[in-house]
């Protein structure tokens, strides 16, 4: 079976794995530059900052499975057990930034990054047909997208596939985050992580306290209500906004370089009660996965795609 699937972050690449360990041909379409989707990092000089997730729990044996495999392999290592007091539940980060682990999940598999799917439609000698920007084509036995909803909902207007209503109208949250590299440590408490800090930041991370990077670096998200108000000003405002919000945070750091980063397709706001959704009645096997589907963390979307491929092997 040859799957195409649409969406290399988390669950794209674990269905990936998943399948291509199964003996299945496997193609991953990306319209980033990188795999990783919410599994993102940014180096700015000598600083390393991860941007979208900031760490990860374990909460299934499932999930632990693999998590435990990281773990001996060095790839992924413990960061603290809760951030005001210590609850019991490991949060576990990735070493050198969480893009790493998306590197780990792609590392064998035909990721192919900058490319943008136009369309889907039944094909001719196969299923189904994925058309790309370019305007060329790939024959697929089985698709699986991953995408944010939207975007997959846009996506299935040419296969003549209807989505479940609440499919169909789940909306995201948005983040705006400022990543800045400062001159000295911040005034971020240990472990270096700071949950529902303010009026305007959901999380606050030290980078450097995570072990993530060598330097001083912080990352600031914003929260959904507060990054929704402001999300058509111009960059430069939002910036100046952003620093000026951090500085109780800084405490006698000095920024030393900075930028925005907007995530547009940041957290679910409706999760579907299954792990994925499989079409009925399609010309070939197409399933929806990503953490719309198992809860919006790295351990559900992790679920969801293998839940994807799970559903695939069964057809």
């Amino acid at each position: 079976m040859r799957t195409v699937i649409v969406g290399a972050g988390v669950a794209g690449l674990m269905t990936g794995r998943a399948l291509a360990e199964a003996g299945h041909e496997v193609v991953l379409l990306d319209k980033g530059r990188a795999p990783g989707g919410r599994l993102a990092t940014r180096r700015i000089g000598r600083a390393t900052l991860d941007h979208g997730a900031q760490f990860f729990t374990v909460r299934t044996p499932a999930f632990g499975a693999h998590v435990e495999r990281w773990t001996s392999s060095g790839l992924v290592r413990e960061w603290c057990r809760g951030f005001a007091e210590d609850d019991g539940h490991p949060r576990y980060a990735v070493t050198g930034g969480m893009n790493a682990l998306s590197k780990h999940l792609a590392a064998g598999l035909d990721v192919r990054c900058s490319t943008l799917v136009f369309a889907i439609r039944a094909g001719e000698e196969s299923a189904w047909s994925v058309g790309l920007d370019d305007g060329t084509g790939i024959a697929a036995d089985a698709i699986v997208l991953t995408c944010p909803l939207p975007q997959s909902f846009s996506l299935l207007i040419t296969a003549g596939i209807e989505l479940p209503p609440d499919l169909r109208m789940t909306d995201y949250d948005r983040t705006l985050a400022l990543l800045a590299v400062l001159d000295r440590p911040p005034a971020i408490p240990p472990p270096g992580g700071v949950q529902d800090a303010d009026e305007t930041f959901s999380f606050i991370g030290d980078n450097e306290a995570k072990g993530v990077s060598s330097v001083p670096a912080a990352t600031f998200h914003a929260r959904p209500d507060w990054s929704l108000a402001r999300w058509d000003q111009p960059t430069g405002e939002i910036h100046a906004e952003l620093i000026e919000r951090a500085r109780p945070w800084l405490g006698a750091a000095a920024v030393a370089e900075s930028q925005v980063k907007r995530w547009r397709f940041a957290t679910p706001k409706q999760v579907w009660p299954e792990p994925c959704w499989r079409a009925p009645d399609s010309p070939g096997p197409l399933v929806l996965a990503g953490d719309a589907f198992a809860g919006p963390r790295v351990e559900g979307a992790a679920l969801s795609g293998l839940a994807a491929a799970a559903a695939l092997e069964g057809s």
